[in-house]
């Protein structure tokens, strides 16, 4: 399930649905190619538009929470948030990038991209009755880059000014040569209540209640247990294109658990009614229970259609023991995935080789003459295997032995200046002993880790597993307190500006920054320029399969692996269309409640 706001990440070459000329009002934009919608559309045809209203679905959180507001550095935010904020434009998710009217009607491109015009629609309010306003426009501008998290002031760099034109229409204003998908970004901005604001600090994470202008409020909190959203009756964007057959649940709840196992066992105890199992293992050996087998849970895999994203070991390169591309080469080297997939994962997993994997946008063969003519300048700040082949991760036997990846590994940290001593650890030219701490928030990856560091400890390098609490991982995530931490991020069907938060050197020392890694390389910049600045869906391939190659091959983090499905279950009381979104599960979107096999699924379980 993704967040309303996350194409605020997307960045693109903007296609207008119909661009004639300067100043032409559209009702949507596209980064690549045709919208697929015309004006007159009635509703996204993933919907069903006649879908009932009414009922409950329940869902899970892990650990806690202790904020509702997802956009500052400080706090968890609750699980469902992106349920309280509508957005100007709304993402259809049966295509790549493609954003229609919702909270803004319209929107008019200026001549030259120079500033874009939104127009709001004069029936939009925020969920206390008051009416949406350019003012309130501006002000979620200003907030977010002032008061939001760090990464909004890189994503909105571009913007010089805001102004309201009038009640409901606001303008936007650029920077000369702003890259031209900065306009995709504006549409999904978020919008909040200036008046709300006004009294209460936006920047501080709290649990109380906001007026928002999403389609549901909040009806019920226990902190850091449990919340519940109720949908806005008589919302006023419901019988809209956008929003027609969407939001059906009447209420959606999400209880907390203190980890995933007993998540699982919760969800078959009926206390929850939706889950995506992210586990293997559980998946493969813990679904054969009593409702799965009668039927009262299905169980689902759905293709993944959107680019797996990366989820790695980060190496914290602020830290001078993992600056050196030998070292970081050598604990890929130690990483046994062969024997990871094998025994712990059942084969169910592959292992990740690019930061767009699952895509067209990855590296697979060797550079193209396209991509050879970008990375030819920049030779001498890349490592010569990008001009050769794919990156691809080191492979083992899968025996659990790893012995010949080992003995490489060793010798490469002997050539990066670490060697034995007598005691049997690993000791660089200060006598100071090579650690690593990896730092996870539950402890289910730790079955993951361990036999990980059994190789490290082979190496003589000290290895351990600190587990703290999530308010507390996040705190030291933004403060970059950490030597090796476990994140996944999923990539846009169209890169752009949000790769800079994960990859740029001025990203790199932003507290709370993406840049995890804090990766700062001239050649990864250069090539993320030609990422946001591509034309077409071509040049944007050609750029994202040189970053790729440059990045990976740099080894700023050990890639882990990918599905490429969504592997759901839940309890058999929902209706759902019969087109499933392209990009997404579409479950709390578009799925609905079915009274009538909620009272068979009811006496079923009272005859148990």
């Amino acid at each position: 399930m993704k967040t309303r706001w996350a194409g605020l990440m997307t960045a693109a070459t903007l296609i207008l649905a119909n661009p004639v000329m300067a100043e032409n009002k559209t009702f949507g934009i596209s980064a690549f190619g045709e919208l697929k919608y015309r004006q007159d559309f009635k509703h996204f045809d993933y919907v069903n538009p006649n879908a009932p209203k009414g009922g409950v679905i329940k869902l899970s959180g892990i650990d806690s929470f202790n904020s509702l507001n997802p956009f500052i550095i400080r706090g968890v935010a609750a699980a469902g948030t992106e349920l309280l904020h509508g957005t100007l434009m709304e993402r259809a998710m049966d295509e790549p990038d493609a954003l229609y009217s919702y909270i803004a009607s319209s929107l008019e491109i200026g001549e030259k991209r120079r500033k874009i015009t939104f127009n709001i629609n004069p029936k939009a309010t925020f969920n206390d009755g008051s009416v949406i306003t350019a003012n309130d426009i501006c002000y979620s501008f200003k907030t977010l880059i002032h008061d939001g998290h760090p990464r909004f002031r890189v994503i909105f760099k571009e913007v010089e000014k805001t102004e309201a034109k009038s009640r409901h229409s606001v303008i936007f204003h650029f920077k000369k040569d702003a890259s031209r998908n900065l306009l995709l970004r504006l549409a999904e901005l978020p919008v909040f209540s200036k008046d709300y604001y006004s009294k209460i600090p936006f920047k501080k994470a709290s649990l109380t209640p906001p007026v928002s202008s999403g389609p549901y409020r909040v009806e019920k909190i226990i902190p850091g247990r449990h919340i519940t959203y109720s949908r806005i009756q008589n919302y006023w964007a419901s019988n809209i294109a956008t929003m027609k057959g969407r939001h059906n649940f009447n209420k959606i709840s999400f209880e907390y658990f203190r980890d995933r196992g007993v998540a699982l066992e919760a969800f078959f105890a009926g206390i929850y009614d939706f889950r995506e199992e992210y586990t293997s293992r559980a998946w493969a050996t813990q679904y054969n229970k009593r409702p799965v087998r009668g039927g009262q849970i299905k169980r689902q895999s759905l293709k993944d259609n959107t680019p797996s994203g990366f989820q790695a070991f980060f190496f914290n390169l602020r830290k001078p023991k993992f600056r050196d591309r030998k070292v970081r080469a050598a604990l890929d080297l130690a990483f046994d995935f062969e024997w990871t997939n094998k025994t712990l994962f059942y084969n169910l997993y592959k292992r990740t080789n690019s930061i767009f994997a699952n895509s067209d946008l990855a590296a697979t063969e060797k550079p193209n003459e396209h991509e050879l003519n970008l990375l030819k300048s920049l030779s001498d700040q890349i490592p010569p295997e990008v001009f050769n082949s794919p990156y691809k991760s080191p492979k083992s036997k899968g025996t659990g032995r790893n012995r010949t990846n080992l003995r490489k590994a060793a010798a490469l940290l002997n050539s990066a200046g670490w060697s034995i001593k007598n005691n049997l650890k690993l000791i660089n030219k200060n006598g100071e002993h090579f650690t690593i701490e990896f730092l996870l928030y539950e402890a289910s990856f730790s079955r993951v880790i361990n036999p990980y560091i059994r190789n490290l400890k082979r190496l003589g390098i000290g290895a351990t597993v600190r587990i703290i609490d999530v308010a507390n991982f996040q705190n030291r995530l933004n403060v970059y307190d950490y030597d090796v931490i476990i994140q996944r991020y999923v990539q846009p069907n169209t890169p752009g500006i949000e790769q800079k938060t994960y990859f740029a050197s001025e990203t790199a020392n932003i507290p709370g920054s993406r840049n995890l890694a804090g990766i700062k390389n001239p050649a990864v910049d250069s090539l993320l320029e030609k990422v946001i600045t591509a034309r077409n869906r071509r040049d944007l391939k050609i750029a994202t399969r040189a970053l790729d190659r440059v990045i990976m091959w740099n080894k700023f983090f050990i890639p882990q692996w990918y599905k490429g499905v969504h592997n759901i279950a839940y309890w058999d009381k929902f209706g759902k269309p019969k087109i499933k979104p392209k990009f997404d599960t579409g479950v709390l979107d578009t799925w609905w409640y079915e009274s009538k096999k909620a009272k068979l699924l009811t006496r079923s379980k009272n005859k148990k």
